[in-house]
This record gives C-alpha cells, structure tokens and sequence, in this order.
C-alpha cells in the first residue's frame, strides 16, 4: 500500500467489537488517518453456557460427535475455544470470512492441518456462499454442529437439514448494544459534527446505532438543534457485504462504499478515498 497522507481530520470510526479492532485500526492509522474505536455491540460469555459445553462434549468424544462444526463469526470461534485444548481428528470446519480464519490461526487451527471449509474469495463471504462451497449431498444423516450467537438468522440451519443433516444449534455469547451515557453521548456529537468514514459489519449494530441516536436526540438535545439520526444518515459508511448495504439504504443512507469481505478490502476503499 501506498505511504498517501490523507487530509486531516478524516476521520475513520470503527463499530465492529473490540477484540476485532486493533489491527484494523493499526493498519488504518499507519495511513495517516484518525482513528476513533466505537464497538457498538458487547460480546460477553454465557454465565451459564451448559448447552455448549454438552455440544463440545459431544464434539470431543472418543469417537467425535460431529461431521462437521460450523461458526457464525470470530466470536463464535473465541468463545468456543475457551473451552477446548484441541481440536479432534477428522472433524471439518466451516467458516464464513477472513476474520474466522484468522481467529482460528490464533486458537493453532491451521488449514494444512485441518479441513475448513470457507466461502471462495471472490463471492460475499455470507450463510449463502458457505452452503454453496459446502459438500451438502455428503452431509446427508450427518451430525452438524452450528455455534453462534444467542440469537441470529437461520439460514445456515435451514439449509443444513434440508440437506438432510442433523443439525444442532447452540449459542456461545451473546451481544449487547452499547448504552447510551453522557461520554458517549458528548462522542457521538463530536463525530457526527463533521464527515467521518463509518466501517459497518454487522446490519444488527448498524440498526443499533440508529436507535442510540434515537435515544441521544430525545436525552441529550443538541444545543444548535442539529439531529443526530439525520446527521448520522449523511455520513459514508463502508459496508463489506450487500446485506448490510440493503439494511443501511433502508435506514436512509445513500452514502456507501460496498467493499467486499476481508480487512484488505476495507482497507482499499479508505486508500481510494486519500
């Protein structure tokens, strides 16, 4: 990448969870840009997550429980892997995008070792494009093992059984919307002030934002009567998948940059904008 100084002020804000930040934000910084860390959603851990240690349980039995183990997200990955100390022989992975490989390669889950299984690099790294690169016709009476979020779309379940798996679905952490205090209310106006790039992963977090500002117009009034949630629509967001895109446009924002998966593409597209 080229060593381009962007304009000062230009400021990048980054929604997706902590842990997922820092060398996004690194890479971003090492640009010349600002960066402003805003994690929209918390990830925390079940206090009491019996159904996924019964499922891991199962996974790392003499004889493993499962065909195959599918995760939602790197804080699915993460979560998992705080209680296992390997991985058993045989078992194939599936994972949605970059970011799980990643966490996978820090959890010592590496690709020459094990089977995992991921969207092609040049389609959407989504639920549809990973049932598509799935063998889904050997799958058939097979134990699938899907862990997730507390809550989240189906698609991948649906698809699974009527491919004829046996599909069990547990959550491992579950996700909160950042609350609305006074710093982050004072944040917020300050970002909103002047024009940011916005990196938007997740539709759920996007829509979150909407309802914080929401909540920020009617707590904290701004002073010069600027509303934040019309502020908010006139912002840039860069957005790595179509989904999130559809979401955002039905919130009112016209302002996107449609990048593709992957922090290299995220990445790209704030270099254009130099």
């Amino acid at each position: 990448m080229s060593a381009t100084v962007a304009k000062p002020g230009d400021t990048v804000v980054i929604t997706r969870p902590a842990a997922q930040t820092q060398p996004l934000a690194a890479h971003i910084a090492a640009l010349g840009r600002p960066v402003v860390e805003l994690p929209l959603l918390e990830i925390s851990p079940l206090p009491e997550p019996a159904a996924l240690l019964a499922a891991l349980a199962r996974l790392c039995a003499p004889t493993p429980g499962y065909a195959l183990v599918a995760f939602v997200s790197p804080n699915a990955i993460d979560a998992a892997f705080a209680h296992l100390d390997h991985w058993p022989a045989g078992v194939k992975l599936a994972v949605l995008g970059e970011g799980s490989r990643a966490a996978l390669a820090r959890h010592g889950i590496r690709p020459d070792e094990v089977d995992i299984v991921s969207p092609a690099a040049d389609v959407p790294s989504d639920t549809e494009h990973l049932l598509q690169a799935l063998d889904l016709a050997a799958l058939q009476g097979q134990p699938v093992l899907i862990i997730r979020g507390e809550s989240g779309r189906e698609l991948m379940a649906d698809g699974l059984r009527a491919a004829g798996a046996v599909v069990d679905v547990v959550p491992a952490y579950r996700r909160q919307l950042l609350q609305l205090t006074p710093a982050l209310a004072v944040l917020l106006r300050q970002l909103l002030a002047r024009p940011c790039d916005w990196i938007i992963t997740s539709s759920e977090a996007l829509r979150g934002l909407m309802s914080l500002l929401a909540e920020l117009d009617l707590r904290y009034p701004d002073a010069m009567q600027q509303n934040a949630v019309v502020s908010m629509q006139r912002q840039h967001l860069i957005i790595p998948h179509a989904r999130i895109a559809e979401t955002a446009k039905n919130l009112g924002f016209t302002r996107l940059t449609l990048t593709g998966s992957g922090d290299e593409r995220l990445l790209a597209a704030l270099q254009s904008r130099l």
